[in-house]
């Protein structure tokens, strides 16, 4: 079964609709500039409010060392998340699994560039746009991802209800992730949209 994250939340209500549909995973952004970032505060009060067995995910882009530990010492996020150059040194010093999220051009060695983060839980596959380190609602060309590869994919970039069940057929990812697709506006999710995304990848 492919696994669900639910990604740009902002508000407890929006945490909870997306594990009543049956979401595997909340993603909250660290992430100043995003119109979908949190405070840890509200972090915490989106995690307390998440019923069992649904992980919550910090969303990070070229944070320093000092801010993500603030943010974990406010807010007990299960798993983190590295959207900018970060090292696998970097991303390895917090005490938590992550994903390192990559911004797919043509011509980029997935295989070899994935190998750069060997513990990494997962590696995340995000449309690249230049100055725009992810969240920007365009999908990219799913044949450039290796069919075989030893590493988990998390695919993310522009999914919605109307593709995803193509996407999980020309990459088999063990994870998809969704954000704008499930949106009424940007941080504010759309409960009939996140249900419609999740019986989706589940018909599939």
């Amino acid at each position: 079964m492919v696994r669900i994250k639910i990604c740009g939340i902002t508000r407890v209500e929006d945490a909870l609709a997306a594990a009543r549909a049956g979401a595997d995973a909340i993603g909250l952004v660290f992430y100043p500039a995003s119109p979908r970032a949190v405070s840890p505060t509200v972090a915490r009060q989106i995690i307390r409010a998440l019923p069992p067995f649904v992980t919550s995910v910090g969303l990070f882009v070229d944070a320093s060392a000092t801010e993500v530990h603030q943010v974990l010492a406010e807010a007990p996020l299960d798993v983190l998340q590295f959207h900018g150059d970060e090292s696998a040194e970097f991303c390895n010093q917090f005490g938590r699994p992550y994903l390192k999220a990559l911004r797919v051009k043509p011509g980029d060695d997935l295989n070899a560039l994935a190998a750069q983060w060997p513990d990494a839980s997962g590696i995340l596959l995000d449309s690249y746009k230049d100055g725009v380190p992810g969240g920007t609602g365009e999908i990219f060309d799913w044949s450039l991802i290796p069919l075989e590869r030893n590493w988990p994919l998390v695919l993310a970039g522009g999914l919605t209800a109307d593709n995803v069940a193509d996407a999980i057929a020309r990459s088999a990812p063990w994870a998809v992730d969704v954000s704008g697709g499930v949106e009424q506006a940007k941080g504010i999710k759309d409960a009939a949209k996140i249900n419609s995304f999740v019986q989706e990848v589940k018909r599939v």
